[in-house]
């Protein structure tokens, strides 16, 4: 690196230029020509199933490119480099989590949704359970996202906030307008082909931060070095000690099951499926987010390292030239390669296409299921397909409104991948364990799913409450001080440290050379102490746990009178090698022989009386009710 960096030279950070807010507005603008383009092009096609589903006619690439975007969000795309920068590159196994969930939800959750024609996943509730487990499926789901979408959208914008100047509620404002007005005008549509646009804008910007960036560390291979010499680099880290925030096992089985539940028994993921005019063809899809994920996540690991390299003797949050790690990124991105035009504003259009993709996501999602299982099911039970589609787009735009008061409420929020993760572990993965008890476990009964789920949520929220109550300390490799020589430095909102103060700070930093070491926490705050990644295994085991046995107690279903398209025959995907006999009796009962010969006979006629309709077996009688055994409660 040659001379001093930006800020220390000059004392102060570029500011945003006009060409910067016009790259941005450009952003919000086609996404919205995009939402405007198929309004008028489906003007005439009425129907919830349109609107919801494409009528299941997208080609793979749109649907790929979404499901990719769709929860790569800013607060991943902040929240990675960050990771690195301040631990390691052991969270780069991820890797191995996108495999597993990828190929569970590929061959074992999607399968068994799409074969069902529904279009709510928790419609696969009703059929297997009870109508009550569905509609409590389906408030954990709308809980769950709201409380996504207001980190996506306040999070990320607090942090270019703080470093750049951005306006923080212009950005959320405009974010989540434009937003609910494209996903509004022309559905699924409209949110599958701005997915697109936006992926292709997060890769195109994140590899032209990582080009134009390394030159100012004198090139990737230096910057490995540097972090290497720091302990930056490190893979090895095998141990199955659960207070271990990051380990290979880690990441294989907790993180596994995370993105497992996102990308198979999430209902914004799953009806991205439900567009594709096969099953073939929608696992296809599913499997082509596997090198789109491992691009993205080798990107930003990169970046990460990139960014220790060039603070690797001046760290800038214990010099208080930030104030939170999610901010480390964007004041990288502006002292490095802020004075050159236009690149602060594909910065700014990157981290927000993530936040556009998973706010209209959402909001898509969010509105089959109210509709879906609130709405239609109980209060417009005679509602038809023109209104249901001008209900829909009141919908999106209400939950749109909806999602800015969830992010006006969310004023206090530090580590933002971490609460992301974690957030889902509590609420998405006892729902993953509810569909897998239902799916793999053919004697699972109603009650064995309310109890199993009951107890899986208040175990992960008592482990959450514990935390905050007795935090463990956050895992941090050492940071140098020993070359800083910012003095009066101003950002966009805060005059900083100034020379007296180094000193000071220097002398607290020899107190926190060492790494943290995870040490004995007796009683209970071992238990608080978990990490947030195996949150997931956690809630998955007690609801099985709990589910089985209390199924059993109390008269556990039949196999044999199951229908047989809800149980996932787990032994002929993991082992599609044995012998047929075995595989039979490894069905444990249940009939999966010619188990979908009646509905493909009759696709071709369903498909077209489908056009236009919100086609859900439930309501159009498309289900052969005499197959399922269950009684509602």
């Amino acid at each position: 690196m040659d001379g001093k960096p930006y800020l220390q030279s000059s004392g102060h950070l570029p500011a945003l230029s006009t060409l910067d807010y016009v790259l941005f507005s450009l952003t919000l603008a086609f996404s919205a020509i995009i939402g405007v383009f198929y309004g008028l092009q489906d003007r005439n096609k009425k129907g919830a199933n349109n609107f919801l589903r494409a009528s299941g006619k997208m080609p793979i690439f749109p649907v790929s490119m979404s499901l990719l975007a769709s929860f790569m969000s800013a607060v991943s795309l902040l929240g990675v480099p960050t990771e690195i920068y301040n631990v390691n590159t052991t969270f780069l196994w991820m890797v191995i989590s996108f495999f597993v969930a990828i190929f569970c939800a590929a061959h074992i959750y999607i399968p068994i949704f799409y074969r069902l024609r529904i279009t709510s996943i928790y419609e696969y509730l009703e059929l297997r359970f009870s109508k009550g487990l569905r509609l409590w499926g389906s408030i954990i789901y709308c809980v769950l996202m709201l409380m996504n979408m207001a980190i996506v959208l306040y999070g990320p914008a607090l942090a270019l906030h703080a470093v750049t100047g951005f306006t923080l509620w212009g950005s959320v404002l405009s974010i989540g307008l434009v937003a609910s007005f494209y996903t509004s005008l022309g559905g699924i549509k409209a949110v599958l082909w701005a997915d697109t646009f936006q992926c292709t804008l997060i890769m195109t910007g994140l590899l032209t931060i990582l080009v134009m960036a390394s030159r100012q560390v004198g090139g990737i291979q230096n910057a490995i070095n540097v972090a290497d010499i720091s302990q930056r680099i490190y893979y090895s880290d095998f141990t199955f000690d659960p207070q271990v925030r990051h380990s290979v096992w880690v990441f294989m089985i907790g993180g596994g099951l995370l993105w497992a539940g996102i990308y198979g028994t999430n209902q914004a993921q799953a009806q991205k499926a439900f567009a594709l005019p096969t099953i073939r063809k929608a696992q296809v899809a599913i499997w082509l987010n596997f090198p789109g994920l491992v691009f993205i996540l080798l990107l930003c690991g990169l970046i990460g390292i990139l960014m220790y390299a060039f603070y690797s003797s001046c760290d800038p949050k214990i010099f208080s030239l930030i104030t939170a790690s999610d901010q480390l990124l964007p004041l990288f991105v502006m002292e490095t390669l802020g004075n050159i035009p236009g690149v602060p504003g594909l910065f700014l259009s990157t981290m927000f296409s993530g936040t556009l993709s998973s706010v209209a996501t959402g909001l898509n999602s969010m509105s089959a299921v109210v509709l879906h299982d609130f709405l239609r099911p109980i209060f417009l039970t005679n509602l038809s397909e023109e209104n249901s589609t001008r209900l829909l787009r009141f919908l999106v735009l209400g939950l749109g409104l909806l999602s800015l008061l969830a992010a006006y409420g969310a004023t206090r929020m530090s580590g933002m991948l971490h609460t992301s993760l974690a957030m889902y572990g509590i609420l998405s993965a006892p729902m993953l364990g509810v569909y897998t008890l239902g799916m793999i476990v053919p004697w699972a009964n109603t009650w064995g799913a309310y109890a199993g789920l009951s107890c899986s949520i208040g175990l992960m929220s008592w482990i959450l409450l514990g935390q905050h109550a007795v935090p463990s300390p956050r895992e941090h490799t050492p940071y140098q001080l020993n070359t800083c020589t910012w003095n009066n430095i101003s950002l966009a909102n805060h005059t900083m440290l100034n020379a007296e103060n180094l000193r000071t700070i220097a002398n607290s930093l020899s107190s926190m050379q060492s790494q943290l070491q995870y040490g004995e926490r007796p009683g209970l705050n071992s238990l608080y102490s978990l990490s947030y990644l195996w949150y997931n295994l956690t809630a998955v085991l007690v609801v099985f746990i709990i589910g089985i046995p209390t199924s059993f107690l109390t008269g556990s279903s039949d196999p044999r009178k199951l229908d047989a398209r809800l149980i996932c025959p787990i032994f002929d995907v993991l082992c599609p090698y044995l012998p047929e006999p075995v595989k039979k009796t490894l069905h444990f009962g249940v009939r999966h022989q010619d188990k979908y010969e009646e509905d493909e006979e009759k696709e071709e006629i369903n498909r077209s009386n489908r056009n236009g309709r919100l086609g859900s077996p439930l309501h159009y009688g498309y289900y052969n009710t005499d197959r399922h055994h269950e009684v509602s409660v």
